[in-house]
């Protein structure tokens, strides 16, 4: 079929009394043509309409669609069975001119960013092979809008831990961080709503200020506004993973920081530069890092259990047999366990980052073969009161011979009251249990307890007797 210029030209030689023949000569069209389009008048082209095989059954094929979900081999099958005479083409072709259960894209659009203004921030699952066994990855990447600089990382699982630690990265990777991140609309980072109402954790929010950054997110179903970071997941799956074995996570993302070196050096034709080269202009737009970039750690509070372990994350970490039954702060970067007395580091251990179930132990955490507690010599107890309050050395002393074995028990309790009681009143009751030969605590605390009860614990009827450890301005 002739098209609307070549039907145009042919009308405009006609009107200027140029023949049949010489007009199919000038075009290199046939004469029958040349009069037909002469003979319409009509610059467009009629539209062939041609009766549909598939538009008799037109109420069963929409009933069937329904019906089938969606399936069309099911929908002509169904038909085949009525004994409709439809091939599966035409019924496809049917479906699609009609657009029986599909509705056309919309426009894509297009998204310009200044340098610095924008990076977007995603990941995909996808499966591969670490270490020798079929994993399930996490694919995070990090894209800035402007240069297109890519950074992306391989994680087990992506909670708002490993978020941290891989936007931390990143940032140092890049050198900075733009004005906004652009997120879907993932619990990692929202509290509430979506899109442009989308609110963000407190947490990650104190997290972003810190690198001069903000969390937004786009609309729900409108990926396209995220394309940057989504249109590289397929080319990260087709030409990261082709070819390449990981022996474990630190190897893999060691890879996958040289594969960014690698990709990011290269020339694109779309954006004839390479991604380095248009990085220059925008890294000078970027918030630079703090002065202090602090390690990102989940914190735990764990129990030393009867073993010596701590349990994070279904793997077992060593502490020193010491500190058995013991609450210690878990500090769980990306590479490291580090085990906290108080804000004494009494252990550290490289993390497993595959919940196997195993025991990181360390030799010193445990106590010398064949060897048990060293009984001889005084208790660590028992040296920490004569340090805190020499006063009360004879008295430990005597309370640790009439106690059963080294007397732990009892001196933890008479520690524990020297660190709870006020000191004077305590050890005016030492003093004088001391004078009578007592040495049970239950007894020593309820003497304590008389010298302060005025003090703590004033009633009315003893509101007029005379303290004994109250301060002459204050009678």
């Amino acid at each position: 079929m002739l098209d609307e210029k070549l039907r145009i030209a042919v009308l405009e030689l006609d009107k200027k009394g140029l023949s049949t023949r010489r007009i199919a000569r000038a075009l290199q069209i046939s004469r029958t043509a040349v009069r037909r389009i002469v003979a319409s008048g009509e610059a467009k082209a009629a539209k062939i309409v041609r009766p549909e095989k598939a538009e008799p059954y037109r109420d069963q094929i929409v009933e069937l669609y329904a019906s089938c979900r969606g399936n069309l081999v099911r929908v002509h099958e169904e038909l085949a069975k009525t004994g409709a005479e439809l091939s599966y083409q035409a019924l496809t072709g049917f479906c699609r001119r009609h657009e029986l259960g599909r509705t056309p894209k919309p426009p894509a659009g297009r998204y310009a960013f200044a340098p610095g203004e924008e990076m977007q921030h995603d990941t995909s699952p996808y499966g591969f092979e670490i270490g020798g066994k079929q994993r399930s990855v996490q694919i995070a990447s990090l894209v800035l809008c402007f240069s297109r600089m890519i950074f992306i990382q391989l994680y087990p699982c992506f909670t708002r831990f490993e978020c941290k630690v891989f936007l931390t990265e990143a940032f140092k990777y890049f050198g900075g961080a733009c004005n906004r991140c652009m997120v879907d609309n993932t619990n990692v980072v929202r509290l509430k709503g979506t899109g442009k109402d989308m609110v963000p954790v407190p947490e990650m929010v104190c997290f972003a200020e810190r690198f001069g950054t903000a969390f937004a997110a786009h609309e729900v179903g409108d990926a396209n506004r995220s394309a940057r970071v989504e249109g590289h997941f397929n080319f990260v799956q087709k030409n990261f993973f082709a070819g390449r074995t990981f022996c474990d996570w630190d190897d893999a993302n060691a890879q996958a920081r040289q594969w960014c070196d690698e990709t990011n050096a290269k020339y694109s034709r779309k954006l004839h530069a390479s991604r380095r080269e248009l990085f220059a202009t925008e890294s000078l737009a970027l918030k630079a890092l703090p002065d202090f970039v602090p390690e990102v750690y989940a914190l735990h509070h764990r129990i030393v259990d009867a073993e010596g372990y701590v349990n994070v994350r279904q793997n077992r970490y060593s502490a020193p047999y010491q500190l058995i039954g013991r609450q210690m702060e878990i500090r769980e970067s990306h590479e490291r366990i580090d085990v906290f007395d108080g804000p004494r580091l009494v252990a550290s251990h490289r993390r497993v980052v595959d919940p196997l179930d195993v025991r990181v132990s360390l030799p010193e955490h445990r106590p010398p073969r064949g060897q048990g507690r060293p009984q001889k010599g005084p208790a660590p107890e028992q040296l920490e009161l004569c340090l805190v309050e020499p006063a009360l050395a004879a008295y430990v002393a005597a309370l640790t011979q009439h106690a059963h074995g080294r007397g732990v028990r009892v001196l933890q309790r008479l520690l524990r009251m020297l660190r709870e009681y006020p000191r004077q009143p305590l050890i005016d009751a030492v003093h004088e249990a001391e004078q009578f030969g007592l040495y049970d605590l239950n007894r020593l605390e309820q003497m304590t307890l008389r010298r302060i009860v005025r003090d703590y614990f004033p009633t009315p009827d003893l509101d007029d007797e005379p303290n004994p450890y109250q301060d002459d301005d204050n009678e």
